[in-house]
């Protein structure tokens, strides 16, 4: 398993801007990391140590509470996303009818560990828990496509789709 495989730091000039912008106007609001932290989501996609690090400068708070604001929620991502988003259901009824291997297989396939984006930028892979689509276990969705009553023997097929 190729660990720590991650798409370089591409942030440009701009963003940092709108970031840098956005902070100024609000770094006297109370409890303002939070949605310092979900606005730059939103600037970049995800929050790699970078921009965690302007965030902290701005707001003047250390680097480790920024962090740990980070890594503590659920809704933040500290690795990029890839173009085509790939998540594995591994809820009660999904994992129950094999998803976890399901999950397993794609890691290998992809060279990736869960939460990672491969290299090229073209897939990233998550586990989730429920998609609603029990009936239809195990599941995966890769962006909007959901695929179902999955057995691992598909997804050579599925991934070269995209």
């Amino acid at each position: 398993m190729a660990r720590g495989t991650t798409v370089p730091f591409k942030g440009t000039p701009e963003q940092e801007q709108q970031l840098r912008a956005w902070l100024a106007e609000h770094k006297d609001m109370p409890g303002a990391a939070m949605p310092a932290l979900q606005y730059a989501q939103e600037v970049y996609g995800y929050l790699p140590i970078e921009v965690q690090r302007i965030v902290a400068e701005e707001l003047d708070m250390p680097l480790e509470e920024i962090y740990g604001i980070a890594t503590f929620y659920a809704q933040f991502s500290l690795n990029p996303k890839g173009q085509y988003k790939i998540s594995v259901c591994l809820g009660t009824a999904c994992y129950v009818k094999g998803s976890g291997k399901i999950y397993e297989k794609l890691q290998e396939k992809l060279g990736i560990a869960g939460g990672e984006c491969t290299p090229d930028g073209k897939f990233s892979l998550d586990a989730c828990r429920c998609v609603g689509a029990c009936g239809l276990a195990p599941v995966m969705t890769v962006n909007d496509d959901v695929y179902g009553r999955l057995t691992g023997d598909e997804l050579d097929e599925i991934l070269a789709k995209y």
